[in-house]
């Protein structure tokens, strides 16, 4: 049962999750007029990295196909 918990499966679960967090931080921030640059600007870095991370995690699952 432990190792459900640590599975890619699981992984990338849990990544789009938080992928989806910060879209959706990131819409309510930038709705607001005086917004916080510096802030969006890391959250929009975060969410950059959170996908990189679900790609790579998504390509090493996938069976590679034959040449």
């Amino acid at each position: 049962m432990d190792s459900n918990l640590h599975s890619p499966a699981r992984q990338l679960i849990e990544l789009r999750m938080a992928h989806a967090d910060l879209d959706d931080a990131i819409d309510r921030l930038g709705g607001v007029v005086p917004s916080n640059e510096l802030l969006l600007r890391r959250l929009k870095k975060r969410r950059l990295a959170l996908r990189d991370q679900i790609a790579r995690l998504e390509r090493s699952t996938v069976p590679q196909e034959p040449a």
